[in-house]
């Protein structure tokens, strides 16, 4: 249960199919990561010529990887439902008539919007490259990203049987207790899956990578309260400006007198504040310490001490 103004928002179930594939695609950044893209269904088909229709597909430039997106329902059956059309849609993805239709689909909505070409700027991407970049993703094997209401045994299990990586995400619709016109949808924190099998057999790698916080670099003495961080940032067609953030005694950055538990909120609000249109940035690979070490690098140091503290 959610509680806003006394108001009280209870979990509902979705209406349809339809409803959370509308939400994944209206929110898709915060899913799949800000630097990727969420591109309309398309129909795809094996070498047999079986045709298919996945939710979307999502390219992330940053981690130089793709998507299978498929929103499903923890209603629909597993092994009667999910697994089959996935499988078959793995199959189609990985055909080259499909890898060509999915670059040029990307290369054309670059060309027709600025805030791409601004994302892909920022990621050190020439333009003239794009497309040799593109088709080193397209290339890679797919991650099969299903968000989801619900992750039951079956799905985690099926999961793992997959040669693809395959990342969950839960999905949840909660609706007001008085007015069930008043809905509320919550989202993964920061595109947090809440199953990865890219970690180990027992997924806790992957789990542990997205529990970490500064508070826990704090109490590791990788940042310290009062410590500065900086970020630079350049809008298309701007100048360079670096911001500096000061770590608060709680634990969270503050920036312009504005507190941000989550990193990534911090970067937003100094992007946006340079004129840029974007809704979402990584700030765990925006802002450095004064020698230079970005907070992703001392969240892996942490999970690589973690790491050999438990083998020992």
């Amino acid at each position: 249960m959610i509680i806003v103004n006394n108001r009280k928002f209870l979990p509902a179930a979705f209406e349809n199919e339809q409803e959370i594939e509308r939400v994944v695609i209206e929110n898709a950044e915060y899913i799949f990561g800000p630097d990727s893209i969420m591109l309309p269904k398309s129909l795809i088909k094996s070498a047999d010529g079986v045709g298919t229709v996945p939710d979307g597909f999502a390219i992330d430039f940053a981690s130089r990887s793709w998507f299978i997106v498929e929103a499903e329902l923890s209603s629909h059956s597993v092994w009667g439902h999910i697994a089959p059309q996935v499988s078959k849609q793995i199959v189609a993805a990985q055909q080259p008539a499909s890898r060509k239709l999915l670059i040029e689909v990307v290369i054309n909505r670059i060309r027709e919007d600025d805030s791409l070409k601004e994302r892909i700027d920022e990621l050190g991407i020439p333009e003239i490259d794009i497309r040799r970049v593109l088709t080193e993703i397209i290339e890679s094997r797919p991650i099969v990203g299903i968000p989801i209401d619900h992750v039951s045994t079956d799905l985690r299990e099926w999961a793992q049987t997959l040669k693809n990586e395959v990342k969950l995400w839960i999905v949840r619709k909660l609706v007001d207790f008085q007015d069930s016109s008043a809905i509320l949808y919550e989202i993964p924190d920061e595109y947090r899956p809440v199953f990865d099998t890219s970690g180990e057999q027992d997924n806790q790698e992957s789990n542990t990578f997205y529990d970490i916080h500064l508070g826990d670099l704090i109490e590791a003495g990788l940042l310290a309260s009062g410590q500065q961080l900086q970020m630079s940032y350049k809008p298309r067609g701007g100048a360079r400006e670096t911001y500096t953030a000061a770590i608060n005694d709680v634990g969270e950055l503050t920036v312009d007198g504005h507190s941000f538990a989550a990193p990534s909120y911090a970067s937003l609000h100094c992007i946006q504040k340079a004129g840029s249109k974007r809704n979402t940035v990584n700030g765990w690979t925006s802002w450095k310490t004064a020698d230079g070490r970005l907070l992703a690098d001392l969240r892996e140091e942490l999970l690589n001490a973690k790491s050999s503290t438990e083998a020992s």
